[in-house]
């Protein structure tokens, strides 16, 4: 068992870096994270027409390149470096996971192709304003009648939301819980930006009423499809906080080697040294338990959801304390508007209570080992 990077992983790491350092600098993101839409068109093309980045891990009979986790695992981890504003997570890890594990060959057919194009924004809507992110916290309604399904209720959380051309929505029949697809121009459907602390992210609240919908896979199958992309979530996001948390890192460093305090660099003092090397420590351990779980999740084995919420759990915290951490190195510089530790540290925040905080995932882990 081989857990080192092939050297093509390598070199699709290299590619996306450079392309993202060139599109998604500084900048760039303080740029769209300002705007209503939070991403470029012109990028978001660019990433389907020239990169392939959103076919990268859709089978090849649904038009995308048939490559793995593993690949998708490093392609995030650069995103997440680069806090990069575009809606991939949401379209090409949760709607299209959710697709895929649907097992609804005739919605793959319908929506997968459009995903790995680049032409389909899809949104994922399954949290509510109780906040939860487990079956209990689903409790809107879907009726049946006619040739399909009505939605009543609200969807909050719910990442792109606003921007989305395609909504796939977790709610209850009688049989539980379901999943739908929605047109976002569908009667009934009501769309509201909401105001958050990690702007690079948009995020929105979503109003059914009497919407009309097409159920995707088995009714009231919903939720053993929803577990899966959790774990799945839960493993791209980790790879997410991997990359930033190891910018926070260089950043941390490359300042104590110039920052010249007392006539000397301040990486000299003790202080600052046991910082940046806890930092190092912790950023090294996520890489670990990162890469091991994507490496579970492109197997899909048995293994997958204790992994998924150890690797969250665990680089949740990584990714915070590095922010935090970079922030003090900084020391007054670093809590200005101007300096991009602020976004590190905010993405941060945001990623670690994304899809359930640490406190939930180790509870999560406790309950699926069996203690």
């Amino acid at each position: 068992m081989n857990f080192a990077f092939s050297e093509e992983q390598e070199q699709l790491r290299e590619f996306v870096r450079s392309f993202l350092e060139d599109k998604s600098a500084e900048a760039a993101v303080r740029e769209q994270m300002d705007t209503d839409q939070g991403y470029d068109d012109a990028v978001w093309s660019q990433m389907a027409e020239q990169m392939g980045l959103q076919a990268l891990a859709i089978p090849e009979e649904f038009g995308g390149q048939g490559f793995g986790f593993i690949e998708q695992v490093v392609v995030l981890e650069e995103m997440g470096r680069a806090l990069l504003c575009a809606p991939y997570f949401s379209s090409c890890v949760l709607a299209a996971n959710a697709l895929l594990a649907s097992g609804d060959d005739a919605a793959k057919a319908a929506h997968l192709p459009g995903i790995a194009a680049g032409e389909t924004r899809a949104a994922l809507a399954f949290t509510e304003e109780n906040g939860r992110w487990d079956e209990g916290g689903i409790t809107m309604q879907a009726s049946a009648g006619g040739d399909g399904h009505t939605l009543n209720g609200t969807k909050s959380f719910v990442i792109d939301g606003a921007t989305a051309n395609l909504l796939l929505v977790a709610a209850r029949t009688d049989a539980g819980v379901s999943l739908f697809s929605v047109d976002p121009d569908a009667a009934g459907v009501t769309r509201t930006a909401l105001s958050t602390m990690d702007q690079t992210r948009k995020q929105a609240k979503i109003d059914f009423a009497d919407t009309p919908a097409t159920l995707i896979g088995t009714d009231g199958g919903g939720w053993d499809t929803m577990q899966t992309v959790l774990d799945l979530a839960a493993v791209a996001l980790a790879a997410e906080q991997v990359g930033g948390a190891q910018m926070c890192l260089e950043m941390s460093v490359e300042y104590a080697k110039v920052r010249v305090q007392f006539g000397r660099p301040i990486g000299s003092f003790q202080a600052i040294k046991h910082k940046c090397a806890d930092m190092l420590l912790e950023v090294e351990s996520a890489k670990s338990a990162a890469y091991y779980a994507g490496w579970c999740a492109s197997e899909m084995n048995d293994e997958l959801p204790q992994v998924a919420s150890l690797a969250k759990s665990y680089c949740s915290e990584a990714y915070f304390h590095a922010a935090a951490e970079n922030i003090q190195i900084h020391g007054g510089i670093g809590f200005t508007w101007e300096h991009p530790a602020h976004l590190y540290f905010k993405r941060a925040k945001s990623s670690e209570l994304m899809f359930g905080d640490p406190t939930y995932h180790r509870e999560q882990l406790a309950q699926r080992i069996g203690i």
